[in-house]
């Protein structure tokens, strides 16, 4: 065994003895990714039975960054396999990936890419089309489990395989489930009809929880990403009659700039293997939705909904005009479904944050730190549509600028 290969493993094995019954959380750094003394998050957080690595992007450790866009693909996950491996492990241990890419046209050469790094069982993997991210073109997100026992890459009898990703990767307690275009997956024709597309997005969420031995009732999150093309409405009603009322996955919706393929409609997610291991959260103050829940458990991960400064009240609610006061609101609505879960902010150790405009990242900061200890998140920041009119309607509301779900870790006192 190499020395660098036995060292990992002594890692490995060291962080399954610190785990036990107290899953510690705690930052991990690598000196081959920049330091940003400005950035949201850690560069990843060991949680235990996951690692959440942020949002990576491709500069060196010397702040360069490759010329040719596929160079900086495996430059991203070069990033990510640093930290991994500052984690004790290795990209083997990498289930679950997050692309975001302000040029979908070039997904051709994120899959060569992608391929070319993980020859065998690659993760499953969630791609978003977005119109800015935070000093390039591709970030690249990702979580990697500790425990290899069960891992496997499943996938649809009608699916084709991809070398790029798998269509879903199951760990000893979870299934990753990649996006799942609005595609006919026999013809690869896109329906001119909305709804068509919709059902066929979540035909294949069905489809890759089955090849699994689950139901969409395992299902803890969900990312749907959509185009103009699809209607909120027409999407919020079909999504909505494939799950139980009020007992719904967490969600983040998310309007894309674009999507592979030409999709126009996607679905990604997280499914619980053990649904005895499954259930909702709600503050007694939020009737129940049909189309997302607060949060969900899975085990003790929270999976959160993506909140935004919307108070609740008279006239459908309001937003505050301004990003710092809003960031303000999401982090009270987040921290009340934290609360109904017995936890905190210092329990949270992933969060994607969704900006209407990455030039107002500092104001976000201002206030999205003070809710936090020493210990920041692992944080992911895009931009995913050009900057809305903040012009107030005719009845005098203001859309949201700022939006952002999490994961958290609930941990157990020493006995």
């Amino acid at each position: 065994m190499s020395m660098k290969r036995a060292l990992c493993v002594l890692g490995t094995m060291m962080a399954l003895a610190a785990v036990g019954a107290d899953a510690q959380i705690r930052p991990i750094t690598s000196s081959q990714i920049p330091m940003k003394p400005d950035a949201l998050g850690s560069q990843a957080i060991d949680a235990g039975e996951y690692v959440y690595v942020s949002g990576q992007g491709p500069r060196r450790a010397d702040g360069s960054m490759p010329s040719s866009f596929s160079d900086q693909v495996k430059q991203c996950l070069d990033n990510v396999k640093a930290l991994v491996e500052a984690a004790g492990l290795t990209m083997d241990h990498v289930v679950y990936v997050q692309a975001y890419m302000d040029d979908t046209t070039k997904y051709n050469e994120l899959n060569q890419a992608f391929a070319a790094y993980f020859p065998k069982d690659p993760p499953a993997r969630g791609i978003l089309g977005v119109a800015a991210n935070p000093d390039s073109s591709v970030q690249i997100t990702a979580m990697a489990v500790r425990d290899l026992t069960g891992k496997k890459a499943v996938a649809p009898a009608n699916y084709k395989p991809n070398k790029a990703f798998s269509w879903g990767m199951l760990t000893h307690d979870r299934l990753f489930i990649s996006n799942m275009q609005g595609i006919d997956p026999a013809t690869g024709k896109i329906p001119s009809d909305p709804a068509a597309q919709v059902d066929l997005a979540l035909d294949g969420l069905k489809a890759v929880n089955e090849a699994a031995g689950l139901t969409l009732a395992n299902m803890v999150f969900v990312n749907p990403y959509l185009t103009d093309e699809i209607p909120h409405s027409v999407m919020n009603k079909l999504y909505a009659a494939r799950f139980e009322f009020g007992n719904t996955p967490g969600r983040a919706t998310i309007e894309a700039t674009s999507l592979p393929e030409g999709a126009h409609i996607a679905y990604t997610g997280i499914s619980v293997r053990d649904i005895s291991q499954r259930h909702s959260i709600r503050p007694k103050n939020m009737p129940p939705s049909p189309t997302a829940s607060p949060c969900v458990f899975a085990g003790d991960s929270l999976f959160c909904s993506a909140k935004s400064g919307f108070i609740p009240g008279p006239n459908l609610g309001m937003f505050i005009q301004d990003d710092p006061n809003q960031t303000r609101q999401s982090m009270r609505n987040q921290l009340d479904n934290l609360e109904e879960a017995d936890m905190k902010y210092d329990s949270v150790v992933s969060t994607v944050i969704y900006l209407d405009n990455l030039s107002e990242t500092p104001d976000f900061a201002s206030v999205y730190k003070k809710f936090f200890g020493k210990i920041l998140p692992a944080t992911t920041v895009v931009q995913q549509r050009k900057p809305v009119d903040r012009k107030p309607d005719a009845e005098g509301h203001v859309p949201e600028v700022e939006q952002f779900s999490l994961i958290a870790i609930r941990s157990h006192p020493k006995k």
